[in-house]
């Protein structure tokens, strides 16, 4: 993705306008009226702005992440999917995930014993803590999370621990992260689940990512035995996006609705505001056009590869200017 700066349209309300390009052909823009946080970590561009639309939101070099408003929309089938499909979860890690969301929907679970949380920037911690307190929650302060630092997949694969539930809360698959979307790192990811344990993460849009959504399924499905995209539409990233809960043991199919909401009830998980049993359901069933891109033959990704040549090129993004109403 890539993004850019604008001055508001003539007669148009006050503020600047983030753009920010999900396809050659195709973005979004959002009217932000102040920046209220920047830092520059040593990986990464961090800034908090403010938006009428959507409150306080995070952006990572010039691409938004999460925002007071829409969180829900991502946090909540990221997380609760796979942990009612699970049934229970006591042991959890979250790789990425710096801004606390899924750390603590997975904390309203009384299930939960532990949540380790593997982030790369200390940063995101920091300025997450500070500024999106709607966000996590008090999730960073709470006594069963456990903060790591440092490489993800180093440290999943050094661990000896095993986890009921991981979720994979991360930035796209370019550049260095894409060692985090290849068969071999779910190979680990799979070593490190307990019998039933889950794996959730994203896996791009349909619409304008299709090629790296089917590498990331096709990968999936030579390590997992259960592998069940979903979609859910994301206000603040433009688009509708795709999910994905892998196991060995447990299928979301297998749940009816009123066991969702069951289990839901049974773990006092309340005032959700996207994710119940009939929503579950509705996640999982992929329309006609997803269903056939992911029936395509696409090519695993293995450590080593690239998937940039998918990617825009950022030193190509172009201050975008919009025409007066």
């Amino acid at each position: 993705m890539s993004a850019a700066a604008m001055s508001p349209p003539a007669g148009g309300a006050g503020g600047d306008y983030a753009v920010e390009q999900l396809s050659p052909d195709f973005g979004f823009y959002l009217r932000t009226t102040g920046l209220l946080a920047e830092r520059r970590s040593a990986d990464q561009h961090i800034e908090i702005v403010q938006t009428p639309l959507f409150g306080r939101a995070m952006r990572i070099d010039g691409c938004f992440m999460t925002s007071e408003r829409d969180e829900f929309f991502y946090h909540e089938p990221m997380t609760h999917l796979p942990a009612i499909t699970q049934g229970g979860p006591r042991q959890a890690l979250i790789i990425g995930g710096g801004d606390g969301g899924s750390a603590h929907n997975l904390l309203r679970y009384p299930s939960i014993e532990r949540v380790v949380l593997a982030e790369l920037d200390s940063e995101v911690i920091e300025m997450a803590r500070d500024w999106l307190p709607t966000v996590h929650r008090g999730a960073f302060d709470d006594p069963r999370l456990q903060v790591r630092l440092g490489d993800g997949r180093a440290y999943l694969e050094n661990c000896d621990e095993r986890f009921d539930q991981i979720v994979l809360d991360l930035t796209d698959p370019f550049g260095p992260a894409v060692a985090l979307y290849t068969r071999e790192f779910y190979r680990a990811c799979q070593r490190a689940l307990r019998p039933g344990g889950v794996v959730s993460l994203h896996i791009q849009s349909p619409i304008h990512r299709g090629d790296v959504m089917s590498r990331i399924v096709a990968s999936l499905r030579s390590v997992f035995g259960v592998v069940r995209p979903y979609l859910q539409y994301v206000p603040l990233y433009g688009t509708l996006w795709g999910m994905a809960m892998a196991s060995d043991q447990v299928d979301p199919l297998a749940l009816p609705a009123s066991e969702v909401d069951a289990r839901l009830a049974r773990h006092g998980v309340r005032g959700l505001k996207l994710y119940s049993g009939a929503t579950h359901h509705a996640l999982l069933t992929l329309p006609p056009f997803v269903q056939q891109l992911l029936a395509q033959p696409a090519e695993p990704i293995d450590d080593g590869d690239s998937l940039d040549h998918l990617a825009l090129d950022p030193q190509a993004s172009v201050a975008l200017k919009l025409s007066a109403a």
